[in-house]
């Protein structure tokens, strides 16, 4: 598709979210193609958590704009995440296990070919809210590292046996550790961590030869840590010291330091590295800490715990998206215009329709992801006949 040809589905599309959250009625102008029946739009769905609100939105546009590309890369993704869609609660109100049967069963013997046609067909297209999107991009990072420490390496530390879901004296419940007290209290901080609280402790699964380069593996989840021997270690989320994230672009471009659309990794890298004692306060201000997991098999994994697919895979809050499901980005970005499946979630990925989409690993995978700042609409697919059925969460 052109970029011209996708500005005019992009617009389409925002005219028909914008008109999603209203009473809707098929659009008096607009005919479906009669060889590609497009079914009626569902009622709106009462308010699940946090009052998103999904509604049917008209497909009459949408042949002209879906790509048998990522149609089928999604197709793949989606089939990957059944076994868990059809066991897992959904956290957003939406849907139930038992609601994707049908098209799990179905999506099994449906060709690359015809996956445009299976997600049109077979789906209520939804938009939560008003379904204007924001999109940015992760990818795999390839780090340096070692097996054994190395003078200025940092150690990567896997989850600590004392970092536990707790409720503490405020009655807020979350991640924590049980102080000698026996009193629940928040984890370390970044910086408490980075200045040795936890070594000595076994924790340590390798050594990184860059703190900016494993700063920037904790926003991504997973990467891959290459030793001078040429051997590889490849790393999986494992968890969260429950401590706030910080984005450090935004605290960059707020400072004046780098300007309004300039703060992108390469540009925030490149800065912390010409000043190392800021980079590190930077670094710092982020509070959040991941732990990682050597992974084994395929991977790297996401929240689903299934392998996640370059250009296929989109982290998403579970909260308004069912983790597993198709989603469809109408985006000014025309790499990540298309079907995605969410089947990952992140720290800084919250609200209704913001997503992160998943690039794979490689220096393309990092330019992209690396600038991806994206702006459109959103659509979430659930099974056809479940976006009139209203659901609330347990």
């Amino acid at each position: 598709m052109t970029r011209s040809a996708r500005a005019l589905a992009l617009a389409t599309f925002i005219i028909l979210s914008a008109c999603a959250t209203r009473p809707i009625e098929a659009p008096a102008t607009t005919q479906p193609p009669a060889s590609a029946p497009i079914p009626a739009p569902a009622p709106v769905v009462p308010p699940p958590p946090a009052n998103a609100i999904a509604a049917g939105v008209s497909l009459a546009a949408a042949p002209s704009f879906i790509t048998q590309l990522d149609a089928s890369r999604a197709l793949q993704a989606f089939r990957t995440s059944c076994p868990v869609l059809l066991k897992r609660q959904d956290q957003s109100g939406l849907t139930g296990a038992q609601d994707w049967a049908a098209v799990c069963a179905e999506a099994a013997a449906v060709a690359p070919a015809n996956a445009a046609t299976f997600f049109r067909d077979r789906f209520d297209w939804v938009s939560v809210g008003q379904g204007k999107a924001f999109a940015t991009g992760y990818y795999e990072p390839d780090i340096a590292g070692s097996r054994t420490p190395q003078p200025g390496y940092i150690p990567i530390y896997k989850a600590p046996a004392d970092l536990m879901r707790c409720t503490r004296a405020d009655g807020q419940t979350g991640r924590g550790r049980i102080d000698e007290t026996g009193i629940c209290t928040l984890y370390y901080t970044r910086a408490e961590i980075e200045d040795g609280i936890l070594a000595g402790k076994g924790l340590e699964i390798a050594w990184a030869a860059d703190p900016v380069d494993l700063f920037f593996l904790e926003i991504q989840g997973s990467g891959r840590v290459r030793f001078p021997d040429g051997s590889v270690m490849r790393l999986g989320y494992a968890d969260q010291n429950g401590r706030e994230y910080v984005a450090i672009g935004r605290l960059l471009r707020e400072r004046g330091i780098l300007p309004p659309g300039g703060a992108n990794m390469q540009a925030i890298k490149d800065w912390m590295r010409a000043n190392p004692d800021q980079g590190k306060a930077l670094m710092r201000e982020n509070l959040s800490y991941i732990f990682f997991r050597e992974l084994t098999g395929p991977g790297p994994l996401g929240a689903l715990n299934v392998p996640v697919s370059p250009r296929a895979t989109v982290a998403a809050d579970p909260k308004f998206v069912p983790l597993g499901a198709p989603v469809f980005l109408a985006l000014d970005r025309p790499e990540a215009y298309g079907f995605w499946i969410a089947q990952d979630t992140g720290g800084a990925i919250k609200g209704a329709n913001r997503f992160d989409t998943f690039w794979g690993a490689g220096v393309e995978a990092t330019q992209v992801a690396g600038g991806m700042s994206a702006n459109g609409v959103a659509l979430i697919l659930v099974p056809k006949g479940t976006a009139s059925v209203a659901r609330t969460q347990p």
